[in-house]
């Protein structure tokens, strides 16, 4: 956790059964002692209510405006709280492997309960990185959901769900998409009314330019 006095800008929201001392959400909050995660009471079973009370009182307690940092559930949650009158204190979520629910609880039968997949366009800004062997969430369903939350959207790859198992420890490549999504909102505060854009692997190879 950041030293109290030192402003926090950035919530990590991890997914289910939290994220380990060696992922890279974790190594992000070492890293940047203006972010902080956000601790669930269970992280073994998610409930979309207790997690949702949660970041409400993690946003409503620093007080500010925030960004976000999403992995797997922790997408889906920051989705979610789309929909929490507190949403518009969202500046933008940087949402890195989407889990789709269907797929999550059919690989964790009677674990997660999140209710539906979230399907409405963000308040806010919002960039997707994925990866094209997810086992969390087919290629198909990714275009889907960042299409639905009119969410931007890079793939790096063959990533699998861009966790520890496939080789994402200290990821200080997620530092520059973040930054990434900063400049963009400045330029672009994404009308309500913008269809989120397709960048792929290459793209975001290419210094990362979403022109």
């Amino acid at each position: 956790m950041p030293s109290l006095d030192i402003p926090v800008d950035t919530l990590i929201l991890p997914g289910l059964n939290g994220s380990a001392s060696d992922h890279w959400q974790r190594h992000w909050a070492r890293d940047n002692p203006e972010s902080r995660v956000v601790e669930q009471f269970d992280w073994n079973c998610p409930d979309r209510q207790s997690w949702l009370v949660q970041l409400e009182r993690q946003v409503d307690m620093i007080g500010k405006d925030l960004w976000l940092v999403g992995h797997s559930l922790g997408c889906v949650l920051a989705a979610q709280f789309a929909e929490s009158p507190l949403a518009s204190r969202i500046r933008g979520a940087l949402l890195v492997a989407p889990c789709d629910l269907d797929t999550t609880e059919t690989l964790h039968p009677c674990v997660v309960r999140f209710g539906a997949m979230p399907a409405k366009r963000l308040p806010f800004p919002s960039l997707v990185v994925g990866s094209l062997n997810d086992p969390y969430m087919p290629v198909d369903r990714l275009r889907q959901s960042a299409k639905a939350w009119g969410s931007d959207l890079v793939d790096i790859g063959n990533a699998g769900h861009i966790n520890i198992a496939s080789g994402f420890g200290r990821w200080t490549a997620g530092y520059d998409f973040l930054e990434l999504l900063k400049a963009r909102a400045e330029r672009d505060p994404f009308a309500a009314t913008q269809d989120g854009r397709l960048f792929t692997a290459a793209v975001a190879s290419m210094g990362l330019a979403l022109n």
